[in-house]
């Protein structure tokens, strides 16, 4: 039977890229997105899934995910949280966020990835199964964005390792933590683009493939866990 890959935001961007690759290795990938049903649609059909639609701040439709997953595929070999909101606002401007906008980045990029884990964990078990949390270079390198982003992203980190810890063996938990990856969303931040076009050894930014082959080869490793991978093109030396 075909592993079932569940991977949150993907009907564009790193998501996207990633339920292609898990799809050309063979596996029954379930699209995922807040807004974009049409594009979520149209990219599962073509890769031979299925789509769902939630909203990642909303706990019950979070949480919600992993049962419709099962009740339309039977079973869950792997999930990849990898929807999440981005800030660029810079950290010296104190003011820019809200209360309330550090809730809402905090329950798309930290709460729902955990009630997803939570709800997975008996089906992962019995598959022998594997989580992977798209996190973020300013998880790992506090800078480069907003003061709550870089927070959400480091705590996702840490809640990373505790879930190997808690989760080891059956289920394998990893994150990758990508520096700027080139997607529609990143296409205007010219700041960062010429940050990682001058000072990254790699001169460039990621590819949303860049990350998604490493998702899988992360996936594919039944050895690896509790591991935060850095993939920055090299910025983290300078």
């Amino acid at each position: 039977m075909q592993k079932v890959a569940l991977v949150t935001g993907s009907a564009s961007g790193i998501g996207a890229a990633t339920v292609r690759r898990l799809a050309g290795d063979g596996m029954t990938v379930v699209v995922h997105s807040r807004s974009s049903r049409d594009v979520g649609v149209a990219l599962a059909e073509e890769l031979g899934g299925s789509y769902l639609q939630a909203d990642l701040a909303d706990d019950e439709e979070a949480a919600g995910l992993v049962p419709r997953v099962l009740a339309e595929h039977g079973r869950l070999d792997v999930l990849v949280n990898n929807a999440g909101l981005s800030w660029p606002v810079p950290h010296a401007d104190l003011d820019a966020l809200s209360a309330a906008d550090w809730r809402r980045l905090l329950d798309v990029n930290l709460i729902a990835p955990w009630l997803l884990c939570t709800a997975a964990a008996p089906a992962l078990r019995e598959s022998g199964g594997s989580i992977v949390n798209v996190t973020s270079h300013a998880g790992v390198r506090p800078k480069g964005s907003s003061i709550a982003y870089a927070a959400s992203k480091a705590a996702l980190n840490h809640v990373t390792k505790l879930l190997a810890a808690a989760l080891g063996p059956d289920i394998r938990v990893n994150a990758v933590a990508p520096g700027l990856v080139d997607t529609p969303m990143t296409a205007d931040w010219t700041a960062a683009q010429e940050l990682w076009k001058t000072s990254s050894p790699m001169r460039r930014a990621a590819q949303p493939s860049d990350v998604a082959d490493l998702i899988a080869a992360i996936i594919g490793n039944p050895y690896l866990t509790g591991e935060v991978i850095l993939l920055d093109g090299g910025l983290n030396l300078r």
